[in-house]
């Protein structure tokens, strides 16, 4: 059973946790619309589209923020209640530090389910429609699939390759695949241009040759055009570099398995998506714990300190989750560990000022 100091820190806990974000989604909504009026006007995007978009941008930046918001809201409404000698009233009561923290836990578990959902049902749809959006009218001409150098491994068996790749029309340039038994390649197809027909799902290969590799000797099969299926779809020849944060939890899971198989370029970088899923719920333990540490000492200079204090530890959390989980992205860095370590170092500082705010 909960007591009333419980229900009381609760109810602080997740009112201005909600609070919060209430108050600086409208604010994040008008800078975002007052930087991209103009493309928007000038594009002429429908009404309809536009308000799909900002509730998309809602869901997609409230599930990429949420730690930070709730580190400030804690530090928030603690510090009141340090300044207010709440705090004190509370331990000198009898009521040890670790069970004035109980409510807090009961409250970060809570945000943590909720993050976990969030970040893996609701937000995927957003970051479909939020990516979508801002491709299709906010960057036009910009890339969102990879386009050049596309090598894949569609099967056990087989790889292809295109040099580039042109959406807009469906077609490549420079096209191979190679079959393979065991260690052995037993043919390669080879064509200069290639080009996927919707109407039938068929690929037209433009200066077609289909090298038969032998034991004895190579054949040889030459066409100028070629009409064929392959068991491959055009997503294959044009990933889109997104396409992690618009799947759902099963979905998530099943593509990367796939993207393995394949041999993808972009396997760091799903599995960054994949593994923040688990570790940014889990950082909302680290920055309760974190933010009552703090606040939850009356200072001299009141709550504007433990602010201070509180957004200049978000801002640090942050950094570290961008720069480990663009260096895992960029390189053979490994996304485990870029996506775990910030949870790791302020997990340290966690108990390190926990042990200090007993005191």
């Amino acid at each position: 059973m909960l007591s009333i100091l419980d229900r009381y820190i609760l109810k602080k806990y997740l009112g201005t946790f909600i609070l919060l974000l209430l108050l600086f989604i409208p604010i994040g909504i008008t800078v975002n619309l007052a930087e991209k009026i103009d493309k928007i006007l000038a594009n002429e995007v429908p009404l309809g589209e536009v308000l799909l978009y900002y509730l998309d941008f809602t869901v997609y930046f409230a599930n990429l923020l949420f730690p930070l918001f709730l580190f400030l809201s804690v530090i928030w409404f603690t510090s009141k209640l340090a300044n207010n000698t709440e705090v004190i009233a509370f331990l000198s009561s009898g009521v040890s530090y670790y069970r004035f923290l109980r409510p807090y836990m009961i409250g970060a578990t809570i945000v943590c389910l909720g993050a976990f959902f969030l970040g893996n049902y609701l937000a995927p749809r957003a970051s479909k429609g939020y990516n979508e959006f801002t491709y299709k009218h906010l960057k036009r001409g910009k890339k969102d699939r990879q386009q050049s150098n596309v090598y894949r491994q569609i099967s056990d068996n087989e790889y292809i390759y295109v040099s580039r790749f042109n959406i807009k029309e469906k077609s490549g340039n420079n096209f191979s695949l190679e079959h393979f038994e065991g260690n052995k390649m037993t043919y390669k197809i080879t064509a200069n241009r290639i080009k996927f027909n919707e109407s039938d799902t068929t690929y037209t290969l433009f200066n077609y040759a289909k090298r038969f590799i032998g034991a004895q000797k190579d054949s040889l099969v030459l066409k100028q055009k070629k009409d064929t299926v392959f068991p491959f779809d055009i997503e294959d020849l044009t990933p889109v570099e997104y396409i992690a944060e618009t799947l759902n939890f099963n979905e998530l899971n099943s593509f990367i398995s796939r993207e393995k198989a394949k041999g993808s370029n972009y396997i760091n970088r799903y599995e960054v998506v994949r593994y923040k899923r688990y570790s940014l719920p889990v950082s909302a333990y680290i920055l309760t714990v974190i933010a009552v540490a703090v606040s939850s000492i009356k200072r001299r200079g009141g709550m504007g300190v433990n602010l201070a204090i509180g957004i200049s530890i978000g801002m640090v959390f942050i950094f570290f989750d961008k720069i480990f989980g663009t260096m895992a992205e960029q390189s053979s860095f490994s996304p485990f560990v870029a996506t775990w370590f910030p949870n790791f170092v302020f997990g340290i500082l966690a108990v390190y000022l926990l042990k200090n705010a007993k005191r």
